[in-house]
């Protein structure tokens, strides 16, 4: 009679199979992302480093430099504006893909979605250069704007340009998330709530809300990671009066400061205050109680 396999033998085939395809992109993630952020950690230690320097971790000085009141603004700065790009395509996408997966006709779906994404076929910098044209003093907007006799807008250099340009960019992100969810949303609860006398809100806050919040949270989220580290339309539409963390962690490192250690801890700090997001968003990923 034949022996078995040891049972360690025995895990090792079974393992075998997925783990030879997980292989290949978990080397990636290992060489791309997991060392490169074991080395901004290591120099996240170092205080005051330059390229060329030894590294010598010895302390906290660069984090505590961070609880600073101008760095905390800058920090600030940037989680506001996050949080408002996220609620503004949460308020404005929503609608949007709503009436794409619920009320526009079938045959024309694909292509609507295709026509609202159509944008990001093109470079954000040329985004962001057209906004500029739009918003400047002498700029589409404003030439509107007089023309009928209404005051113009000062808003490049400014928050809301920079409000506008990342909400802009980020919305079909939104609705692309949010149609994944509302194209699967049952019908027969929303009819059944109205055979209950239940009011249009009551339905949407009850029904609609608690079905598709799976998708409302993971586009909430998808927004406000790429917000927060966005780099090219604050730089471009708000100018100097908009710093942002993403801004001051590139004058760190390829600015005149040269401070790569201080540069490496802005970074961490991003990296914990999106790892934080995450966890959150994974506690509430089950469905609201209505």
């Amino acid at each position: 009679m034949a022996k078995k396999p040891p049972q360690l033998y025995r895990h090792f085939v079974q393992w075998l199979p997925p783990l030879s395809l997980l292989a290949p992109s978990g080397i990636w993630l290992l060489l791309l992302l997991l060392l490169p952020t074991l080395i901004i950690l290591q120099l996240s230690l170092v205080k005051d480093i330059r390229p060329g320097d030894l590294v010598n971790p010895n302390g906290l000085d660069n984090y505590l430099r961070i609880l600073e009141p101008l760095y905390l603004r800058v920090i600030f700065n940037s989680l506001f504006l996050a949080i408002n790009t996220t609620i503004i395509c949460l308020i404005v996408g929503f609608p949007v893909a709503y009436w794409i997966a619920q009320m526009s006709p079938k045959r024309w779906r694909t292509l609507l979605l295709l026509g609202f994404v159509l944008p990001l076929w093109t470079s954000s910098l040329l985004r962001s250069y057209a906004w500029i044209t739009i918003l400047r003093p002498t700029g589409l907007l404003n030439s509107l704007l007089t023309s009928i006799g209404l005051p113009a807008l000062e808003l490049l250099n400014r928050t809301p340009a920079v409000l506008i340009g990342m909400s802009y960019s980020l919305l079909p992100y939104m609705v692309l998330v949010l149609y994944a969810s509302l194209e699967k949303l049952d019908r027969r609860l929303l009819e059944a709530a109205a055979d209950l006398g239940a009011n249009p809100v009551q339905t949407f806050l009850k029904v609609t809300v608690p079905q598709v919040f799976p998708g409302i949270a993971a586009g909430s989220l998808l927004v406000f990671i790429t917000a927060l580290g966005d780099f090219i339309d604050p730089e471009l539409l708000g100018g100097a009066s908009s710093m942002t963390a993403a801004r001051l962690v590139y004058n760190q490192f390829l600015g005149a400061t040269q401070n790569w250690g201080f540069g490496s801890a802005l970074s961490m700090t991003l990296i914990l205050v999106v790892s934080i997001a995450l966890a959150v968003a994974y506690h509430s990923r089950s469905v609201p109680k209505a």
